[in-house]
């Protein structure tokens, strides 16, 4: 019905002198969703390469993040913490490399990452950083 049949139908309701309880029934249940396709809420962790080749980093800044397998080895003045980030442990500039790594197979981490690989040669992405060189102004104070 449209909204001047309603329009009418309620004016001369209420012209008439008689007490008319009217009601309006809704729908008592809501329709059933789909529950099997539903979207996954989740966050991304954002990991990966965080800084390229080429770029200088300070001490302590965050190379690469990587969880449960190691795509990223530390090289020179890398360090590695417990979750598998690389992180610089000096001021320098980033080099990255493609090196064959000798795993120690007696690791429980390594059996698990690379089961299957024992006589075949791995090859793996390097963090290097190369420190910035130091500046040759030093004074001789005193001599022994």
């Amino acid at each position: 019905m449209s909204f001047r049949i309603l329009e009418a139908v309620k004016s001369k309701l209420l012209q008439t002198n008689d007490t008319v309880l009217q009601t309006i029934r809704n729908a008592s249940k809501k329709t059933a969703g789909s529950t099997r396709n539903r979207k996954s809420k989740t966050k991304g962790k954002h990991r990966g390469i965080k800084v390229w080749d080429g770029e200088y980093v300070s001490q302590g800044s965050i190379l690469a993040m990587q969880f449960m397998q190691m795509r990223f080895h530390p090289g020179l003045n890398v360090g590695i913490g417990k979750n598998g980030n690389l992180f610089a442990l000096e001021h320098g500039r980033v080099v990255m490399s493609c090196e064959k790594i000798d795993p120690n197979w007696d690791h429980t981490f390594i059996k698990h990452n690379y089961a299957g690989r024992e006589g075949q040669t791995i090859y793996k992405k390097v963090f290097n950083i190369i420190p910035l060189p130091q500046h040759n102004r030093f004074k001789l104070v005193d001599e022994v």
